[in-house]
């Protein structure tokens, strides 16, 4: 184990004893200023989990929550020096940890905050203007492929995962039916936004995501969904600003 890898562990992790070789500034021991930085950083990090997830705080409680962060910290260190976006092996742990196995909702609900947090942070793309796909043949539109913008997240859950976090964090918001839930994040202005896509919408989204034209990802939300409304989902990733660019034989 590497020196960094040392001072890493022992920094995220109070039952580890202080690293060698580090000193307090006057010769001795490290001792309680480790204890001191350690516990700064370790509550800076569960702060900024708090404000990136405060619905899975409020699902758990608050003192849960720091509790069940401090072993998340410890098995899952900062990679990225961004921490803003620092979470998102978060679901995945809340999905294996057996004293939350009762709230099987709460990892998809911890995707969703991470998918916002993600959004806001992509990097910024101009939009596709609507009045070209307005303007294209209806078999041109179908043959075409379109670029979705850096912001675009898509959520799939067996679990009504909007309306949990609605009901969580919003005043007056209904109490969630037993109706999954597909929800498409947006950023059209400075602050993402959620929509839950009708049936099909998401199978859609993510075929565009993929590269297929939009005939092919037609088809795909049309075998998972007869009802598909195509004309509504274009809609959300329109007002969403989430296009960003058409490529086809007449219109680039």
């Amino acid at each position: 184990m590497s020196d960094q890898t040392t001072f890493s562990a022992a920094l995220l992790d109070a039952d580890k004893p202080v690293p060698p070789g580090l000193g307090d500034g006057r010769g001795g021991p490290a001792g309680r200023r480790f204890d001191f930085y350690r516990n700064n950083v370790v509550s800076s990090l569960i702060d900024a989990l708090e404000v990136g997830f405060p619905a899975v705080q409020k699902l758990i409680g608050p003192t849960n929550f720091r509790a069940i962060m401090g072993v998340f910290l410890r098995q899952h260190p900062p990679q990225e020096p961004m921490i803003a976006v620092y979470g998102a092996m978060l679901p995945g742990f809340l999905a294996q940890f057996p004293p939350l196995a009762h709230l099987g909702y709460l990892p998809d609900v911890a995707r969703l905050e991470q998918a916002l947090r993600e959004s806001y942070h992509a990097a910024d793309c101009t939009p596709l203007d609507p009045a070209i796909l307005q303007n294209l043949p209806p078999e041109t539109l179908l043959s075409a492929r379109i670029t979705l913008t850096p912001a675009l997240r898509i959520i799939r859950s067996r679990w009504p995962v909007h309306a949990i976090w609605a009901y969580n964090l919003q005043d007056g918001a209904p109490k969630p039916s037993g109706v999954p839930q597909d929800v498409i994040v947006t950023r059209p202005a400075y602050d993402p936004q959620m929509a839950v896509a009708g049936p099909g919408g998401a199978a859609f989204t993510t075929s565009l995501a993929s590269g297929a034209p939009v005939g092919a990802a037609h088809d795909a939300a049309l075998a998972e969904a007869p009802g598909f409304d195509l004309p509504a989902i274009l809609g959300v990733l329109i007002s969403g600003q989430a296009l960003h660019h058409l490529n086809s034989g007449d219109a680039q």
